[in-house]
């Protein structure tokens, strides 16, 4: 009878650590709240909507800000991880390729339907910083200098690319300078997330001053916009992807989208596809990858295989041109899109990073277009989700293609896997008794440069 308190009070003890909520989560909410907010204060009372329009002024002024450290960090240390990527053979050479032109081609994706849809158009969004006079402009005025301004973004593209290979070039005599770099990365990521706090008050004033401006005009546009690209990703991931998938191993893509679900869940909740980076690498495994393949394909992937992210910017692009009323040419798509191309790989992972490399993309080739992204700021969120579940989908079957191409995969357990014939076992995840965890983080953890370049990247 003495034991049961005793055992009571182990039993806590036993059970799996309680995981903490991320803090983004209430980011999340409250930019939702905001967006809501600010299209109702801009329908009921249009003047005082427009008069809020210095909040989302200033905000796309911080992540103007932010740009060129943001692009220079992730550059330099892409560089060196497709160094990396490279130096471990087949898996990695082949895995670097595709991703290459899987992301090339979801960016084309984005400018086609951008271009059939044209998001946007009508709304003839004006530049945030015009203004009458008066005291109150003073201030705001005043206000706005003190936020620093921006750096050009290809100068930094440049300078990036050549220390970059530079670095390179060096090999271990560079590696404390990298070393260096990612640490600084990190400050940047971290100013980044500080910035982003600020995001409900930006969307706020930038969705009043929009919906004041044009009314309703305003709310369907966005809605449009959201809805392609919701449609686009679906389409991408069950026609293309699925495609891919079926005529190189012959696996059901709906049979593996029913094998993630649980990792879909998290991600729905989180936004974030980096939240499922452990389970997709032992349901990988689970599914007959070999070790190898996945331990080098995932982490890589998450950096440099963005399908959802690509496709985003490419049609966010062309949102803001045609709201600002000045649409881009073929050229300048063209251009914009080989940016992208590079400058993309800079936003895996960090809450921010997207709408840094949207505004880097808009700076480097079309600098008035920056004031039309407040309103890109407002929905956002609302397109997160569908950028982090197309990306954690195009992962998944890109390891199941590299093992494929590189004959690591048991095709017979991958087909027995995604039929429930084979069920995944839930327990592998959880911790023991000694707080290590299992055999599917091992993976993760058997290379520490590319783990540590995920979390940073």
């Amino acid at each position: 009878m003495a034991t049961s308190p005793h055992n009571q009070a182990e039993a806590p003890a036993q059970d799996a650590p309680v995981r903490k909520k991320d803090r983004t989560h209430w980011l999340y909410i409250m930019v939702i709240a905001a967006v809501f907010a600010g299209a109702a204060i801009g329908l009921i009372a249009p003047e005082a909507g427009i008069a809020l329009k210095p909040l989302g002024t200033a905000f796309v002024a911080l992540i103007k800000m932010i740009i060129a450290p943001v692009i220079f960090c992730t550059i330099v240390l892409g560089v060196g991880s497709v160094a990396r990527a490279a130096t471990v053979g087949k898996v990695g050479g082949m895995a670097l390729i595709y991703f290459l032109v899987m992301a090339t081609f979801a960016l084309v994706i984005g400018l086609v339907v951008g271009n059939l849809i044209h998001p946007g158009t009508g709304l003839q969004l004006s530049p945030y910083q015009e203004s009458g006079g008066g005291e109150s402009n003073a201030t705001v005025d005043f206000l706005m200098s003190l936020i620093p301004g921006d750096i050009p973004v290809l100068p930094t593209l440049v300078l990036a690319l050549l220390v970059g290979f530079a670095l390179q070039s060096m090999g271990k005599a560079g590696e404390p300078v990298v070393n260096g770099i990612r640490h600084i990365q990190a400050v940047v990521f971290k100013l980044m997330m500080m910035i982003m706090w600020a995001a409900p008050v930006g969307a706020f004033g930038a969705i009043a001053a929009v919906v004041g401006d044009t009314g309703w005009a305003a709310i369907r546009s966005m809605a449009i916009l959201m809805g392609a690209f919701y449609l686009t990703c679906a389409l991408f991931i069950v026609i293309v992807l699925g495609g891919i998938l079926k005529v190189v191993t012959g696996l059901n893509i709906f049979l593996l989208l029913k094998y993630l679900a649980r990792e879909f869940l998290l991600i729905f909740s989180t936004s974030s596809s980096e939240s499922a980076l452990p389970r997709l690498i032992a349901k990988m495994e689970h599914a007959g990858v070999s070790k190898p393949v996945v331990g080098i394909t995932v982490p890589t992937g998450y950096s440099f295989n963005l399908d959802g992210t690509a496709i985003y910017l490419t049609m966010a692009s062309l949102f803001v041109s045609s709201a600002m009323g000045m649409p881009m040419s073929i050229p300048e798509q063209i251009s914009l899109l080989v940016f992208m191309i590079i400058a993309s790989k800079g936003a895996a992972g960090v809450t921010g990073a997207g709408l840094a490399t949207l505004a880097a993309g808009l700076q480097s080739h079309r600098p008035e277009l920056l004031d039309g992204m407040g309103v890109i700021v407002g929905i956002d969120k609302f397109m997160s989700e569908a950028r982090a579940l197309t990306n954690f989908t195009g992962n998944a079957v890109a390891t199941l293609l590299i093992g494929k191409w590189t004959n690591e995969i048991d095709l017979d357990v991958a087909r027995a896997t995604l039929s429930g014939d084979n069920p995944f076992d839930e327990l592998s995840l959880e911790p023991d008794v000694h707080g290590a965890s299992t055999e599917s983080s091992a993976p993760a953890a058997r290379d520490e440069g590319e783990k540590e370049k995920v979390a940073v990247s």
